[in-house]
């Protein structure tokens, strides 16, 4: 098996080859498909190649058993708890889980203590796993450094949230970040092919159409733990109609969702993209939004929605509403920081906003026309009083002595030539009557004249 995903753990505080309740325990015949396939080596990893590599601090971890504090930083279902499962099981330590959620300081101090104790009298170090670290309080985290910076323990702590703004300095500084990455679409259909035939999953009982597999990879997003909880449902569904293939209407019923006919490589992909773009440059705050929900149920990747919007705010909407930006650039940062599917609010906000705004291309228009006379060689030189006069002789080669210093001048502005003689007469930026670039188009005409001496 080739997969890397989250799962329920078992009681936490327990040892792991001690016997106590390591999180391989959990995997009995009644577990959750997605408990019963978590993968029990490195080998059996998929995704996360870098994470794989030979010299890698997973294996340096498990094969060298070195000691290596790990902060473990993804989306849900990418491995964070199945890493900490192999630990468990792979290494010859003690393993004890404790969750942010539950635990308090004392909590802490105490598996710490137990871990030092258990250093001491036996040599035996403690692999001690904290889920959703993000959740402790800086005096929970606090709690940790002793283990931590005296190697008491070697911590394995997860999060879905971005470490920068969610764990303290201190606790960073010691611990190396890995990134986990969602899984791509190839990683979790073999992570659903392998759960089909292997003896803990569904051993060979049921077949998965085509058709029905893509729907269930499209809804898993990326997440290895929600494919194999789509599978399950879809494979009792067949269960319960007597059948032993899974098709298409099965797996719709099953998880709720109807399929959305959605290439991400293909033509789908490309065609509700510009018809988004389209939609939202077109002011149709409605259809946008269509497309936008499309797109997400789809499971299209959100960072590449907030780019499309990034790039939209200034190429349609510009100076017309220059909050424009800003909100898609905040909406980009919030997928980053928070991730789905939480963040499909923010790409509903940022896509109303930028569907409502007032539109100008008029940055586009110059830009598009100030490349075109630099590629077609209208590249002067800079006028002499505007190169630079610092360097010793500049002056000598007439190296801004005419220059006129703008605050020096009434209104901030002075009569002097910017721009090269060939294009000194050029005019790129036109703005237009709509929204915020209406007035900007009164005083740049204004300041335009004066600059020009007309």
């Amino acid at each position: 098996m080739d997969a890397l995903f989250d799962a329920p753990t078992a009681g936490s505080g327990g040892p792991g080859r001690s016997g106590g309740g390591s999180l391989a325990a959990t995997s009995h015949a009644s577990a959750p498909l997605a408990v019963r396939m978590r993968p029990r080596t490195l080998d059996e990893l998929v995704g996360q190649s870098q994470l794989r590599e030979p010299g890698s601090p997973l294996h340096q971890l498990i094969e060298d058993q070195r000691s290596l504090s790990l902060l473990l930083w993804g989306p849900p279902g990418t491995g964070k708890t199945t890493i900490a499962s192999i630990l468990s099981q792979q290494t010859d330590r003690r393993f004890v889980e404790v969750s942010a959620v539950s635990a308090g300081v004392k909590e802490v101090r105490a598996a710490i203590d137990s871990a030092r104790a258990e250093l001491v009298a036996t040599g035996h170090e403690t692999v001690l796993f904290v889920d959703e670290v993000h959740r402790f309080s800086k005096a929970q985290q606090d709690a940790l450094l002793p283990g931590v910076e005296n190697r008491w323990v070697t911590l394995v702590a997860a999060t879905t949230e971005n470490p920068f703004f969610s764990v303290i300095s201190p606790l960073l500084s010691r611990s190396l970040l890995l990134r986990l990455e969602s899984l791509s679409d190839a990683d979790v259909r073999a992570v659903i092919d392998q759960a089909l035939v292997d003896e803990r999953g569904l051993a060979g009982e049921y077949t998965l159409a085509e058709d029905a597999a893509e729907h269930l990879v499209r809804l898993a997003g990326g997440d290895a733990r929600r494919s194999l909880t789509y599978l399950e449902a879809a494979a009792g569904a067949a269960r319960a109609r007597g059948a032993t293939e899974v098709d298409l209407a099965t797996a719709e019923t099953a998880v709720d969702r109807v399929a959305v006919r959605y290439d991400r490589q293909g033509d789908q992909h490309y065609d509700v993209t510009s018809a988004f773009i389209k939609s939202v440059r077109g002011s149709d705050a409605d259809a946008a939004m269509h497309y936008l929900t499309r797109m997400m149920e789809a499971g299209e990747d959100p960072r590449f929605i907030a780019r499309r919007l990034v790039v939209l705010a200034s190429e349609d909407i510009g100076l017309a509403d220059p909050t424009a930006l800003t909100t898609a650039v905040a909406a980009a940062q919030a997928v980053q920081l928070i991730g789905m599917p939480e963040a499909k609010f923010n790409l509903a906000h940022a896509t109303i906003a930028l569907a409502v705004a007032p539109k100008s291309n008029a940055v586009t228009t110059a830009l598009a026309e100030a490349s075109g006379d630099v590629r077609a060689g209208k590249v002067g030189p800079v006028p002499a009083h505007l190169r630079d006069a610092h360097y010793a002789g500049a002056k000598d080669l007439g190296h801004g002595r005419s220059y006129t210093y703008s605050h020096d001048e009434p209104y901030g502005v002075a009569e002097q030539q910017y721009a090269p003689d060939v294009v000194a007469d050029a005019t790129y930026y036109r703005p237009k009557e709509i929204g915020a670039e209406a007035a900007i188009k009164e005083r740049w005409e204004r300041v335009r004249r004066i600059i020009r001496g007309r």
